[in-house]
């Protein structure tokens, strides 16, 4: 027993040492392969793989052991580091390839099979149905050389058996060829109907078996299929496409066509897509040949078709038939109605719009690739006129004559109109506007589909108004308004003594817009009143009276259409040359707007309210008012007028404050207004300055703070007793009387200077 283990033992380590195959130098080695025997190199201990071989850089290494012998190339050896490998010995100098004994190329064995019709080899049915009537082949490609190899095709049948004969096929010791090969015709006139599995496996002699090497897996079906044709709508909406699917023999031509309907004509009927794979002319002619063609299955035994349909195409219900040629009882049908499509039109806003705006007009379009507009209204062409240009009358069945729009792929569109684009006048009123899915005039919208709606357009017009009737000299000044019909821009005119200034304003898209006067401007204008014409171009979204330049600077002059005679303003009076302006605009040639406005510009100035005297201690508040404009800040000092010295310990010897306030919207004047806390004020007479650094203008004026009068708190009456005793009496020293301090007096010195000055600046 020990004697036939042993024996057993060397006849299986016997292979490795002897060598099983021989190599030369630039041969093939498999992963997976064992004990190959190196015959060109046979004291060999390692083969190397370079990753840069001209510069010597090695990225793998194989030991050999014993020499001359690969017991067995192992995947986890190669791992992904394929290609030339190079042998040396103990002699060799691996960093430098010339020492080398010679070199193998390592690769991975390869098996893909495939499954394809004996009659069509580039066809495979992998994952495919096939009929009992076709003939098959296994297709085998492999990468495998100068081996003796061979492979078992395993086919796993329907029940879960599996075999290595199928189909009249023995399957069992294929040959492997290095490139691709084909194993049939195997015949399935018998094979049982259901799905069946193959795969290409090593035999157990081979070294590569159960080493992961084997092929993949195909699967097929063996059905037994009667023709039948499907459709991927039961009904579709005119100008759409539906498929059409026939199943049947795998490679197999079957005639497939609509069937006659009376009373239509030929381009009433739906059409086949030309040009598509396995679709061929039919027997029906070429006046047919759109509905009746001849299609050949693919090798999975189907094919689909397209149709198309369009706005000519009838409504009603289509039968489409397949049949076998050489059986026409063999046939199959399917219906697929065509119906209409639809028209839908909106109109973005209230429906309400201002002449000179643009209206985006949007909606659907199921029935055409186009939808084509029309306008109606007042004294317009009953039939329509067209949305552009003149608005010339649509003529019926002329395209050129609408404003058409395309249907995006998702059946909806999109125009925007722009009624300031027109070369006519629209008025004031109500109109309507046809979305048509042909060029169909109003006489004809029976011919197709269509949808309105019905918009009301008004004139532009304009408001406006100021930040403030007065504005103070160095103050902003902002002109406000709305502009209704869509202007890109306002144009403000300004008049007032020896002055003319004209500028713009863009137009927002809510129709805002604002113009305004900075403080750097009024500064330099004169106290006085200011006249403000702001401008509005209109429909025609240009304005027709504007500033001459150049030779006619100081003039107001029109457009050439407008007829206008040049009118010289900068010689006459400010409010003569607003009404030269205004009359100008009234011109019934000129169909801009305006809107009026004025303004006074004042010497800036602040008054503060009569303070009187404040008791010591308390908070109070000192106001005014001022022709300075809301928002303004103003800058409050409350200063002791006090100068004496100081004791030792004493913070100060005079207090202050100083806060900052904005000015507020009056009743008429503007107000300010400032709490003052007191608590640290001495009597004494204060002075109170207040500023505004915008306009550089300046108040003063002056109050007391005098000793508060301290409050009596009221005693509750107590019950009197009986024994009496004299009171006792206290003499009561007499108040020294305080009276005002040197700073006082500088301080009322100082104010009467000041006033002398403000007498002389008046």
């Amino acid at each position: 027993m020990v004697v036939a283990m042993l024996l057993a033992a060397a006849l299986v380590v016997a292979p490795a040492a002897a060598g099983t195959r021989n190599v030369i130098s630039g041969a093939t080695v498999y992963v997976g392969e064992e004990n190959v025997t190196l015959g060109f190199a046979p004291g060999a201990n390692q083969i190397v793989h370079y990753s840069d071989p001209t510069a010597g850089a090695i990225d793998k290494t194989i030991s050999l052991s014993p020499a001359g012998v690969i017991p067995e190339l192992t995947s986890t050896a190669v791992g992904t580091v394929t290609g030339p490998y190079y042998v040396f010995d103990n002699t060799g100098d691996p960093t430098n390839r010339s020492t080398s004994l010679g070199y193998i190329n390592v690769q991975y064995p390869e098996v893909k099979l495939d499954v394809v019709l004996n009659t069509s080899q580039k066809d495979s049915v992998a994952g495919k149905s096939v009929t009992r009537d076709n003939l098959l082949d296994f297709k085998l490609t492999d990468n495998i050389l100068n081996l003796t190899d061979t492979i078992n095709i395993e086919v796993t049948m329907p029940g879960g058996g599996t075999t290595t004969q199928f189909g009249g096929k023995y399957l069992n010791g294929t040959p492997l060829t290095g490139g691709t090969s084909y194993i049939g015709p195997v015949n399935l006139s018998t094979a049982e109907a259901g799905t069946y599995t193959a795969i290409a496996k090593w035999p157990s002699t081979s070294d590569f078996y159960g080493k992961g090497f084997d092929s993949n897996t195909v699967t097929f079906e063996v059905s037994t299929k009667k023709l039948v044709i499907t459709s991927d709508k039961d009904s579709v909406v005119r100008g759409k496409t539906f498929s059409v699917t026939v199943t049947g023999e795998s490679k197999k031509t079957y005639n497939l066509f609509i069937k006659d309907v009376s009373s239509i004509n030929e381009n009433e009927y739906p059409f086949i897509l030309p040009g598509q794979n396995g679709v061929t002319p039919g027997l029906g002619g070429p006046a047919k040949d759109h509905r009746n063609v001849n299609v050949t299955t693919t090798a999975g035994g189907t094919r689909t078709v397209q149709f198309n349909t369009n706005s000519t195409t009838d409504d009603r219900q289509f039968t489409i038939r397949v049949e076998d040629p050489t059986d026409t009882t063999n046939y199959d049908e399917v219906k697929v109605k065509v119906e209409k499509g639809a028209v839908t039109i909106t109109a973005a806003g209230t429906g309400t719009y201002y002449i000179g705006e643009e209206i985006t007009l949007e909606g659907t379009c199921t029935e055409s690739d186009y939808v084509y507009l029309f306008l109606t209204g007042p004294n317009l062409n009953s039939n329509g006129v067209e949305l552009t240009g003149n608005m010339l009358d649509v003529v019926n069945d002329n395209p050129v004559n609408f404003t058409s729009e395309v249907v995006e792929a998702d059946d909806t569109w999109s125009y925007k109109w722009n009624t300031a684009d027109l070369d006519r006048s629209l008025d004031s009123g109500g109109y309507t506007i046809y979305a048509v899915s042909a060029p169909k005039d109003k006489d004809h919208l029976s011919e197709a589909e269509y949808d309105t709606i019905s918009i009301q357009l008004r004139s532009g017009f304009i408001s406006a108004t100021s930040s403030g009737a007065v504005v103070a000299k160095g103050d902003d000044l902002k002109l406000t308004g709305i502009a209704q019909g869509d202007p890109d821009e306002v144009q403000v005119w300004i008049f007032g003594k020896n002055k003319q200034d004209i500028g713009s304003a863009t137009v927002e898209d809510d129709g805002s817009f604002e113009f305004e006067l900075k403080g750097a401007d009024t500064k330099d204008y004169s106290a006085g009143q200011y006249f403000v014409v702001i401008q509005h171009p209109m429909m025609n979204g240009q304005f027709d009276i504007s500033a001459g330049t150049g030779f006619w600077d100081g003039w107001i002059v029109g457009t050439l259409e407008s007829g206008f005679n040049p009118v010289k303003i900068s010689g006459l009076q400010a409010s003569d040359a607003a009404n030269a302006l205004i009359k100008a605009l009234d011109s019934p040639n000129i169909d801009d707007t305006y809107v009026k406005l004025t303004f006074v510009v004042e010497e800036p100035r602040i008054l503060i309210d009569p303070i009187g005297d404040v008791p010591a201690g308390s908070t109070f508040t000192i106001s005014g008012t001022t022709n300075l404009a809301v928002g303004d800040t103003l800058n409050v000092e409350v200063t002791s007028a006090a100068f004496t010295p100081t004791e030792k310990g004493e913070a100060a010897g005079f207090a202050s404050v100083a806060r900052t306030t904005e000015v507020k919207a009056g009743d008429g004047a503007n107000v300010w207004s400032v709490e003052i806390d007191g608590s640290n004020f001495k009597p004494d007479q204060y002075i109170v300055k207040v500023e505004c650094i915008e306009t550089d203008t300046t108040a003063t004026a002056n109050f007391n703070v005098i000793e508060a009068v301290p409050t009596t708190p009221t005693v509750t009456p107590t019950e009197t007793v009986t024994t009496t005793t004299p009171p006792a009496t206290t003499t009561v020293p007499p108040t020294e009387t305080e009276t005002p301090g040197f700073g006082a007096l500088l301080a009322l010195a100082g104010l009467g200077a000041v006033a002398y000055l403000v007498l002389r600046r008046d």
